[in-house]
């Protein structure tokens, strides 16, 4: 037997989580002075976030440090519990190497660490995709090392199309320039963004307007759709509903027995996305390769 474990940026609720027996390391969230554990869905009010977002709150998020790592994985080290655990993309974070880190401290602790680090080079329910497949091979009686194995050749598979409506979001995280995000916003221009292979986002392309938005980041995760997963996406949205129901019916309308997972952006994502970000995450056939 062997624990799964992940982060709070795969963006599954708690409660999937708990049914799928992951176990799961909050990222923390600041605002206004306070802080925040993303404890997906459990206690932290999502649609308060939401609203804060709408109304260009700033808030700010730190990577999962080497103690905090130290302190989740150390219980099962003591108790013998072999560990897969499955990150946030490090071409977005440094959390990743922290966790490679504290397992190398741990090392000189204990004389037995069985701990198995994946970057998955996803984010949001990307990562969360993987999360649940390796966890529904956990149950299917796959060994630790046949799900890593799985995991580490499908990964890059893992497809992510996004777009965004908030300019300034990206603009204050340094993804695009004052000057791009104040042109956008007159201009209505929507940014398509994926994911390559380093794990790191990529600005792919620029379209007029959130309906054609919608409808390039739909029709490109079907062009793309692998056959062995041909009828199931998981698809993430901060807010605005609407535009999440039009994502949907489009989705449905292009492939009518498709599988939708549908689940609220996470905070910690969404804090560098901003409100009404649509994210869609399937297997696809390749994905682009980095810069």
């Amino acid at each position: 037997m062997f624990q799964i474990m992940t982060d709070s940026c795969c963006d599954l609720p708690a409660a999937r989580l708990a049914e799928l027996d992951v176990a799961y390391i909050p990222m923390l969230i600041e605002l206004d002075g306070k802080e925040y554990i993303d404890d997906m869905g459990k206690e932290f009010d999502t649609e308060w976030f939401l609203g804060k977002l709408k109304e260009h709150a700033q808030p700010t998020t730190s990577q999962i440090n080497v103690g905090r790592y130290m302190e989740y994985f150390r219980p099962y080290v003591e108790a013998g519990t072999p560990v897969l655990y499955l990150g946030f993309s490090s071409g977005m974070s440094g959390s990743f190497q922290s966790a490679v880190q504290a397992v190398a401290l741990l090392k000189e602790e204990y004389k037995e660490v069985a701990i198995t680090l994946i970057d998955t080079r996803s984010a949001s329910l990307g990562e969360g995709f993987l999360v649940a497949e390796a966890a529904q091979q956990k149950v299917q009686g796959r060994s630790l090392l046949e799900v890593s194995q799985w995991v580490e050749e499908n990964k890059l598979r893992l497809d992510s199309w996004v777009t965004v409506d908030d300019l300034k979001q990206l603009e204050r995280g340094g993804r695009i320039s004052k000057t791009a995000a104040a042109i956008g916003g007159l201009l209505n221009v929507k940014p398509i963004i994926t994911v390559d292979t380093a794990g790191k986002l990529r600005s792919v392309d620029r379209v007029r307007g959130r309906n054609k938005a919608i409808q390039k980041i739909v029709d490109q995760t079907i062009a793309n759709l692998h056959e062995s997963k041909t009828n199931t996406v998981y698809f993430a949205n901060a807010g605005d509903a609407e535009a999440a129901e039009k994502v949907i019916k489009r989705l449905t309308e292009k492939v009518p027995d498709i599988i939708i997972h549908h689940y609220p952006l996470g905070p910690t994502i969404s804090s560098h996305t901003g409100y009404g970000c649509l994210a869609l995450f399937s297997f696809g056939k390749a994905r682009l390769e980095q810069a």
